[in-house]
Parts: C-alpha cells; sequence; structure tokens
C-alpha cells in the first residue's frame, strides 16, 4: 500500500464519532479503535470517492476482529430495475447479526442562519446538507429500508431473521468552527471532533502571512504534516478563487511556522 493511502487510513482512524451514548441518535454507535494498525502492503482500497473510501476502510477495520464473521456489504435492495436503497453492511458479530450503516461527514457551525434546532447548525462547507437532515434520512429511510418487504428476500437467502438483526451506526464527522470562535458550545456533540477552522474568502486577508497546502479532496481525510509542497498567499488565492469562483469552499492546511499546523475551510459564503 502507498504511502497517501496509509495516511488517509490514519486520518480516517483517529475521527472520532460524532457523538457519545445517545444523544444524538437511538442507534448505538459502534466503538472501533483510534489507533490505525499496520495494514498489510499487498492491501488495495480502490474508491476514488470520499464517502466509499471510507466505507472501505471500516470494513477492512471490523474485518480484523476475530469475533465478526462478514456476511456482506454494499447490498442494493432492488424493486426490478429500480434501486430503492443500499444497505452499508451485514455482518455477525459474536454471532449476532448486525446492520450497520457508515457515515463520514466534514461540517462547519454556520453563523449566517437561525434554526430552531441545535444540530441544524452544522452544515456541509457548500451550504447543501446538514447534521439534523442527515439524521433524518437515516432514521426514516436508511435504517427502516431493513424492515422494507422487498428487503425479506435477500435477507432469507443469507439466513438471516430481521428480527434477530441489530441495527448501529459508525457516525465519525470532522468539524469546524468560526474562525476565532473556538469557544462555541457544540453539545451534545463530542468536542474531539473539532478539526479547525473556517473563514470566509472575503476575509481570507486575515492569514496572508501564512503557508497553504491545498489538498485533494480524499486528502481530506489526512493529518496536516509538513511533507507536503507549500506555498504562499497570493498562489493559494489563485488556486481557491476557482474554487470560490464556482460555490465551492475548499479544505487547505496552513502553517505559520513548523510546529503550528491547521485545517481550515475557505467559504465562499
Amino acid at each position: 500500500m502507498d504511502l497517501i493511502t496509509k495516511l488517509r487510513y490514519q486520518g480516517y482512524t483517529s475521527t472520532p464519532s460524532l457523538w457519545k451514548g445517545n444523544t444524538a441518535s437511538q442507534f448505538k454507535q459502534i466503538e472501533l479503535s483510534c489507533n490505525s494498525e499496520i495494514i498489510d502492503d499487498s492491501i488495495v482500497f480502490k474508491n476514488k470517492r470520499l464517502g466509499k473510501l471510507v466505507e472501505e476502510f471500516v470494513f477492512h477495520q471490523l474485518k480484523q476482529h476475530q469475533s465478526i464473521t462478514w456476511i456482506c456489504d454494499n447490498l442494493q435492495i432492488q424493486n426490478g430495475k429500480q434501486t430503492i436503497g443500499e444497505i452499508d453492511a451485514l455482518y455477525y458479530s459474536e454471532e449476532k447479526p448486525v446492520h450497520l450503516e457508515i457515515v463520514y461527514k466534514f461540517y462547519l457551525y454556520d453563523t449566517i442562519e437561525h434554526y430552531n434546532e441545535p444540530l441544524a447548525y452544522w452544515i456541509g462547507p457548500n451550504r447543501k446538507d446538514n447534521l439534523l437532515y442527515k439524521l433524518d434520512k437515516l432514521h426514516n429511510k436508511q435504517f427502516p429500508l431493513l424492515h422494507n418487504d422487498l428487503t425479506k428476500t435477500y435477507l432469507e437467502s443469507y439466513n438471516l431473521d430481521v428480527k434477530t438483526i441489530k441495527q448501529e451506526l459508525c457516525f465519525k464527522a470532522q468539524l469546524f468552527l468560526p474562525y476565532q470562535e473556538s469557544t462555541i458550545d457544540i453539545s451534545p456533540l463530542n468536542r474531539d471532533c473539532i478539526s479547525g477552522f473556517y473563514i470566509s474568502y472575503s476575509k481570507l486577508q486575515a492569514l496572508k502571512t501564512f503557508k497553504f497546502y491545498i489538498p485533494n479532496k480524499l486528502d481530506w481525510l489526512v493529518i496536516p504534516n509538513l511533507n507536503v509542497d507549500w506555498i504562499n498567499y497570493s498562489s493559494a488565492l489563485e488556486i481557491i478563487e476557482i474554487d470560490i469562483n464556482n460555490k465551492r469552499s475548499p479544505l487547505v492546511w496552513i502553517k505559520q511556522n513548523d510546529e503550528e499546523l491547521s485545517k481550515c475551510f475557505i467559504t465562499y459564503w
């Protein structure tokens, strides 16, 4: 396995669960090690989309446990030629069947809109989704798919009885607070998920003395390190402007010296 894949895997494993206990969902979060175990160099992760790559990482990590017996993953439930949904993973844990749904998100704390529900303040960097919407989809679409009549045939092919299947969740996230507003109360979420800050492009001059690195999207997983090609503010600005003009908010790494590295979203809004 190449170094960059190992760094992505390390970034994934070091990302904590977005909450503890049942504060945000009635579905229990599975417990996975935050340490990146040594991976056999022959292992290849194929996916080039971040969400699907994280699924592969979760599957790999689970399969290392002796108590886990794998059944299937990415099981598409179809009605004729139409796919009505997908079950992320089915496996036995200590001989008990589990249906697992997997989520990995990057959320920013919104200061533009006002919401009635605290979890709605956590939005995607491009303002196209929020945590409350994702939880609603999980609770009302993805988990109920297991109990859909169309799913029964698929379960029977694996000798599974829906009544015996436990439903669990792996929901990891990196959270970003507004620039210089690090004291915001993020309960009931896990404060360990705070991974950096965000700043509007219109205020980016505040970072003009910093060096920048602009990772591609798969490398949003990676923990910032010095072993990349850092560029100055003006060079970064030219690249960042392209995303901003297309209403995309890029993630960058910044450093003022070799001891302090940070992750930062530059928002178009």
